[in-house]
């Protein structure tokens, strides 16, 4: 896959265990909400809902229980996030990787389904806006991932088709979403999903995180793809 020169490329990027490490912050907020409304949920399977829409999270861990307690758990979690907020942190090599590809003229779109409050504190600890064309947040669709609006919505923001763009991201929703889409999508193993999980659900290929993707792709991810599919021609 290498675009035509000339004609605008875009990156789209999670943000969530892709750029900065807060999937076992919201595992942890999760699990605290849970255990206030008395409910017996494993850690590992928060683990594999993180990265979804909150209503398919919870419509796929505690789907038995009312609306009521659903709206209370999502409320709940918003208030033990804030509290663990502080403990953020930028991945290693997320701020050099972003300079890079921006420097090569392609589109840095991140294309994220947090809400707007998570997502300020998410752009403070980044500290790139300077590098960003275009940012998309829950505010943007109904459904956020694993349904394809919110990548919909960062190709129509940064005005590059789905041919000419890759999402990066570190969960399985983020690989069925931008597939959906129509973009390809290069996983991550940093929010803690498998290799072979994010294979599965679509990924064109998977790296360690986001330094190792730097590395490999010396600030053209879409060198990746075309690599990936000459060893398959």
């Amino acid at each position: 896959m290498t675009p035509d020169p000339g004609t605008p490329t875009a990156v789209l990027l999670d943000i969530d265990g892709t750029l900065v490490d807060s999937n076992f912050l919201h595992i942890e907020a999760w699990a605290q909400a849970f255990e206030k409304l008395k409910l017996f949920v494993p850690s590992w399977r928060i683990q594999r809902a993180i990265g979804a829409d909150a209503s398919e999270l919870l419509a796929q861990l505690i789907d038995d229980q009312p609306d009521s307690i659903k709206d209370e758990a999502k409320n709940l979690h918003t208030t033990f996030y804030s509290i663990l907020m502080p403990r953020l942190e930028t991945f290693p090599g997320a701020r050099e990787f972003i300079r890079a590809i921006a420097h090569q003229g392609t589109r840095v779109v991140l294309a994220t389904s947090a809400p707007e409050h998570e997502l300020e504190a998410l752009q403070k600890v980044l500290g790139i806006d300077e590098f960003v064309y275009a940012i998309t947040s829950a505010e943007d669709v109904d459904k956020a991932k694993p349904e394809p609006d919110i990548i919909s919505v960062a190709l129509d923001k940064c005005g590059v088709d789905a041919n000419r763009a890759v999402m990066v991201g570190d969960s399985i929703w983020d690989v069925i979403a931008a597939g959906k889409a129509g973009v390809k999508t290069i996983g991550l193993l940093s929010g803690g999903t498998g290799r072979q999980d994010l294979m599965e659900a679509g990924a064109s290929a998977v790296y360690e995180d986001i330094a190792d993707l730097h590395r490999a792709a010396d600030g053209d991810p879409f060198s990746i793809l075309s690599s990936r599919e000459n060893e398959h021609e």
